[in-house]
């Protein structure tokens, strides 16, 4: 038995075997694939299979021992080959099947990056989506086909192929990448915790710049923890917190249906699409959730729901909450009495105009609790 996709099995020379085309979307095939258990399959995948490869998904769903895999050279490497970068240096993404916005933390001037895609459509998709942040400029590699007889490679820059009208998506070959030498003045990203404000779309309920940098060294974010982000506002601290590592998981818990929208909006605009936005009031809306690592308070800070969150919290877990009222600083005082942890008062001011001169605009101070359970 050969399964593959047409395009793979197209391929072949005359095979005494019986062939399995692959459907699409690809979890389709994985129920009929582990029917055949007990017979000789090969199962055909381009380059590198566990490298935002099929490999990934099947191990998932087979025994050790099971199988084996038999890699070849993957599309980056090939395109690292042909345009002279070297892979350690440049980013490396599967957007085949998800949303280009995943490239929005890695889009600054000078930056590389190896983009595996869909087909024809959606390099040009890529282009405008480029064009539309502020990054026309950069210079796209559009490479299809590679190490076969249909290779072609071609490049110009993202505006110039957005508003190319001799450039035919439906003409490019599979399997399709672009190689984008990124260029331009949208803003890039900053890699340190405190976003600017503007990034995040809000109705004034958010954790402002400086605050929240605070906020997020003392939730310490490490690679693969899951931070829970209650009464989320705008979402920036779930977001940042998805920013600091690939691997990092959030939920934003938030009892308004607006905000919890403009919350998965934020993440979608800046590349974390992972972040799992419930639309609920907690600690109700907790049950169920996956046990993290860390929980930000941010808003509807009260005893019962501190209490509650407190008692979900599995030991070594760390609770970060922020008050600005006199009564959640009361609050936040007398648990920091009781079960430890650290006191922050912070306490920022701003200039302002003053008649001819400038004077300083204090905000509302903010007490923050930071404990480890």
């Amino acid at each position: 038995m050969v399964a593959g996709p047409a395009r793979h099995l197209a391929l072949l020379p005359s095979l005494a075997a019986t062939c399995l085309e692959w459907p699409v979307p690809f979890v389709d095939g994985i129920p009929g694939l582990l029917a055949l258990r007990g017979r000789k399959v090969v199962m055909l995948a381009s380059g590198d299979p566990f490298w935002f490869g099929a490999g990934t998904t099947l191990a998932r769903h087979l025994r050790p021992g099971e199988w084996r895999a038999l890699p070849v050279p993957s599309t980056f490497s090939l395109a690292a080959a042909h345009l002279g970068w070297p892979l350690e240096t440049t980013q490396c993404l599967g957007l085949h099947a998800a949303p280009l916005a995943r490239l929005r933390p890695h889009l600054a001037p000078g930056a590389r990056a190896l983009v595996l895609l869909r087909d024809g459509a959606a390099v040009a998709e890529l282009a405008g989506y480029l064009a539309g942040e502020g990054f026309g400029a950069t210079r796209m590699h559009v490479l299809e086909a590679l190490g076969g007889p249909r290779e072609r490679t071609r490049a110009a820059t993202a505006t110039e192929f957005h508003l190319a009208t001799n450039f035919h998506p439906k003409e490019i070959a599979h399997p399709v990448a672009a190689g984008l030498e990124v260029a331009g003045d949208g803003p890039a990203l900053a890699r340190c915790s405190g976003l600017p404000d503007d990034l995040f779309r809000n109705d004034g309920q958010i954790t402002k710049r400086p605050v929240r940098a605070l906020t997020l060294s003392a939730l310490a974010p490490r690679p693969g923890e899951m931070l829970w982000d209650i009464g989320a506002g705008s979402g920036s601290v779930g977001i940042e917190w998805l920013l600091a590592h690939p691997t990092t998981e959030a939920v934003a818990v938030e009892a308004r249906a607006d905000r919890a929208a403009r919350s998965r909006e934020n993440a979608d605009a800046l590349g974390v699409d992972r972040l799992k936005v419930m639309e609920g009031v907690a600690p109700e809306a907790l049950a169920g959730l996956p046990s993290p690592q860390a929980v930000f308070i941010g808003g509807g800070l009260c005893e019962h729901m501190l209490k509650a969150v407190w008692d979900l919290l599995p030991a070594g877990a760390r609770l970060v909450a922020n008050a600005v009222t006199l009564e959640s600083e009361a609050l936040l005082t007398a648990w920091q009495a009781e079960a430890g942890g650290h006191l922050l008062r912070i306490a920022l001011a701003d200039t302002v105009p003053l008649g001819p001169r400038r004077g300083w605009q204090a905000r509302y101070p903010v007490v923050q609790w930071s404990v480890v359970r």
